[in-house]
């Protein structure tokens, strides 16, 4: 997922992932209120929420600085 070193872009990316994952944290909780909600469905968009997590902590921690030990 990371494609770039440039803090810019690494940004311009978590904002978007950001963005993605709240817009499926709304869908995931208006799926699970409908009573035929196919759970299928609901169980792909939390993993896909969950890939996104994951994608996110790692360009959080890549726009971290390295600091000398």
């Amino acid at each position: 997922m990371i494609e770039s070193d440039d803090p810019a872009v690494l940004a311009r990316q978590l904002a978007e992932l950001r963005l993605e994952h709240r817009d499926l944290d709304v869908a995931i909780e208006r799926l699970v209120r409908e009573p035929d909600a196919d759970e299928l469905t609901v169980k792909r968009l939390k993993k896909r929420k969950l890939w996104l997590k994951d994608c996110i902590s790692r360009l959080e921690s890549a726009l971290i600085p390295d600091e000398p030990a």
